[in-house]
């Protein structure tokens, strides 16, 4: 066996696509997410139904993970909400889900993981390129996604002289359930048009390669970030764009 990951936001997306990439390399995997256990998830990895946004509900996926599989080496806080509305017309509501799913969630994630990890373990935040540059109709989100950049620098300096790498992923648009029902919003910069005419459009004129990234080749950024190949690298939030913001 390779080593124990845990995933937040585990049973579908990008979540998903890291839990089985994993799980497919001879990692013992743990996953959780609001929604109740998906029947297609191979039957030995540990499932929790749990809201990222409470502090305790991590820290018993963490103690959880631990008492099921003796340790965790690595953590993705992949849960996470991507959603666009107008400055002038988010209310509490909406800016309560936004920022406490993805900054509380990573942050809550990161301080389980802390508390249980050794020398040699890992954190990685799968963030977006929306945590790098602003766009219109999308001040909460960037907001959220700025913080889990910022959390991925300081928790890199905070924990790496325990031996602990914190890095994030920021990815472009991924084709995915979430980011399809994302862009069918009125405020979204699809506007009106059909999700998959706009991803087209957007991959043709907007990134290097014309075309985005999948799920998969997100995973494979998080399985390197989190392999021996990568133990000089922490505090960094890599672009996984296909050229869309060259840095």
């Amino acid at each position: 066996m390779m080593g124990v990951m845990a995933v937040t936001g585990g049973s579908r997306g990008i979540g998903r696509a890291v839990a089985e990439l994993f799980h497919e390399r001879g990692y013992r995997v743990a996953v959780c997410s609001r929604s109740p256990r998906e029947a297609s998830l191979p039957p030995d990895i540990l499932h929790l139904s749990l809201d990222v946004r409470r502090r305790q509900e991590l820290l018993h996926f963490a103690g959880q993970v631990v008492e099921r599989f003796g340790a965790l080496n690595l953590l993705v806080n992949c849960a996470g909400i991507s959603r666009w509305r107008a400055v002038d017309e988010i209310d509490e509501a909406f800016a309560t889900e936004v920022i406490e799913t993805n900054v509380l969630g990573t942050l809550w994630g990161c301080a389980a993981a802390a508390e249980v990890m050794d020398q040699g373990d890992c954190i990685v935040n799968v963030s977006s390129l929306a945590g790098k540059r602003g766009s219109a109709n999308n001040s909460a989100y960037c907001a959220a996604k700025f913080a889990v950049n910022g959390i991925t620098q300081a928790l890199a300096k905070e924990l790496g002289p325990r031996g602990i790498r914190v890095n994030a992923v920021c990815p472009v648009y991924v084709d995915t359930d979430h980011i399809h029902s994302a862009l069918a919003e009125p405020a979204s910069p699809a506007g009106g048009q059909s999700v998959e005419a706009y991803l087209a459009s957007f991959a043709a004129t907007q990134t290097a390669l014309g075309r985005l990234p999948e799920a998969r080749e997100v995973a494979e950024t998080v399985f390197f970030l989190a392999s021996p190949a990568a133990s000089a690298i922490t505090g960094q939030c890599i672009n996984v764009d296909c050229g869309t913001f060259p840095q």
